[in-house]
């Protein structure tokens, strides 16, 4: 019995869900394993008759790279210089992390906008840090609820793989879209909610921009890194 390892670009559990039926259903394949730790995501199949080339096909046609791991060669100073610089360049991941990003704020808005006007319209003598702390609190709450339903439709998650993966890989992301999104706020109508008012509704323009823009450079890495998203 043969052996192939491939090196592939699979993101999360996700992926493995997605793939695992292909091999499954192969028969020249007699055992699999797929390493989701090791940087490089190895593949390794062993069957009879492995035909390398058909491999890396079922993956390209589910939309994944992959290559035999032993063809990756040790990188030079110089490339390594020109990857650490590349590192940030990647359009792809960027847009991905923009994405994820996004569905991240929508969920985080809906619930802290929404504590802050319920507090600010029937309990306006709440003092101020306890709002935004319940502020925060229902963003986090609301974010992960969206994005656990955005893992089970899409995905096909069961409910709680998905509320775990929305926990496990969103949570650092949305407590600093939350401090991004109060303190701005804070800073520009001192947490009052005049909704009478157009400046408090433009005010929440830059305050969600923050909230964006704040934790897109950890979601970036985490997926350019480590390869890891929910979405």
């Amino acid at each position: 019995m043969e052996a192939i390892t491939l090196s592939t670009d699979l993101h999360c559990n996700s992926c493995v869900s997605k793939l695992s039926p292909l091999l499954k259903d192969d028969p020249s394949i007699q055992h699999y394993d797929i390493d989701m730790d090791h940087p490089e995501k190895l593949v390794t199949i062993q069957g009879k008759s492995l035909n390398t080339e058909e491999l890396i096909s079922k993956f390209e046609h589910e939309g994944y790279h992959a290559q035999l791991y032993n063809e990756i060669k040790p990188l030079s100073i110089s490339k390594m210089k020109q990857a650490e610089t590349a590192f940030w360049r990647n359009p792809v991941n960027w847009k991905r992390a923009s994405f994820n990003t996004l569905n991240c704020l929508i969920g985080c808005s809906i619930g802290d906008f929404g504590m802050i006007i319920l507090l600010q319209a029937y309990y306006p003598e709440t003092p101020m840090y306890l709002q935004m702390i319940l502020a925060i609190i229902a963003g986090l709450t609301t974010s992960i609820a969206l994005e656990s339903t955005l893992l089970r439709v899409r995905e096909k998650f069961n409910w709680s793989l998905a509320l775990k993966t929305a926990f496990s890989m969103s949570f650092i992301s949305m407590i600093g879209m939350e401090i991004a999104m109060n303190a701005s706020d804070f800073m520009i109508t001192g947490g009052k909610a005049a909704f009478n008012t157009a400046g408090y509704w433009f005010a929440l323009i830059p305050a969600m921009l923050a909230g964006f823009l704040f934790p897109l450079p950890y979601n970036y890495y985490k997926l350019q890194k480590h390869g890891k998203s929910c979405h």
